[in-house]
């Protein structure tokens, strides 16, 4: 496994940053903390912001920079901090381009039957973290898995982040991490977006920010190999997500807490 991916009964890796990339001072300000975070606590990380936002509630949602200067600001990121990246891509035309700048090619939850995104993503040898659909059971995601295993890329991570409860919740079953552990990949537990209240008729979706830490925990207690947390230094002025982030300034008391109870388990 590549060393920012680990699977060891002390720790876990941690997939975080901001939603997406609004600006080059902010992106990498983020980074450039999490990293020093991280390295203080000895906790694997991968940096993750969309260079393109393609699934948003409004037309006038924020969707991104353009894709050529998101992904140079990742590229920089990458180079001069030292982190892997990991990324959205949304069509099988994006995987190539995408995977000159990323460690990993994130499809999302809306995404993950897509035959043949999978494929392309896979042909690019990078990891694939598939997350999981709001409207599957953990057991379907093995088909997901299976569509990227059949290219040889075995370089593979599953996602939970929740399931539609309603028009506009999501629950998590905890269930569903165990089950995908049996598939052989690496599990990760979504935390932020497990907390999104979609479909508001604001066209912005909401979220429970206050119920992160409780469910970061329980994901941690179930057996959950990494953690994604989406972070932000003003998650109220953030362009995508603001309502389910987590304010920067609180990641590391959060990531201390849960290191001493993954060593407690």
């Amino acid at each position: 496994m590549e060393s920012f991916i680990v699977n060891q009964p002390d720790t876990f890796f941690l997939i975080a940053g901001p939603c997406v990339v609004e600006n080059e001072e902010i992106t990498f300000a983020t980074a450039s903390k999490l990293k020093v975070i991280c390295d203080k606590l000895k906790i694997p990380f991968i940096f993750k912001a969309s260079y393109r936002k393609a699934n948003r509630s409004s037309v006038n949602s924020f969707s991104g920079l353009g894709d050529k200067k998101a992904l140079e600001i990742l590229s920089k990121i990458k180079s001069e901090l030292g982190v892997a990246i990991c990324t959205d891509i949304h069509l099988p035309e994006e995987a190539k381009p995408a995977s000159e700048v990323a460690d990993i090619l994130q499809i999302p939850a809306f995404l993950c039957r897509q035959t043949d995104l999978l494929i392309a993503a896979a042909n690019t040898g990078k990891y694939i973290n598939i997350k999981k659909g709001q409207f599957l059971s953990p057991e379907a995601m093995l088909f997901a898995a299976q569509k990227v295993a059949s290219t040889g890329n075995k370089n593979i991570l599953l996602t939970e982040r929740g399931t539609t409860f309603g028009y506009q919740d999501l629950v998590i079953d905890f269930r569903s991490i165990p089950k995908m552990k049996e598939f052989g990949y690496p599990v990760v537990l979504d935390v932020t977006h497990s907390l999104q209240q979609p479909n508001q008729s604001s066209g912005v979706t909401g979220g429970q920010p206050e119920m992160i830490e409780y469910i970061a925990k329980a994901g941690i207690a179930v057996g959950s190999d990494g953690l994604f947390i989406e972070t932000h230094p003003n998650p109220l002025s953030a362009k995508s997500d603001g309502a389910n982030m987590l304010k920067l300034e609180l990641i590391e008391s959060l990531l201390e807490k849960l290191i001493k109870l993954k060593k407690s388990l």
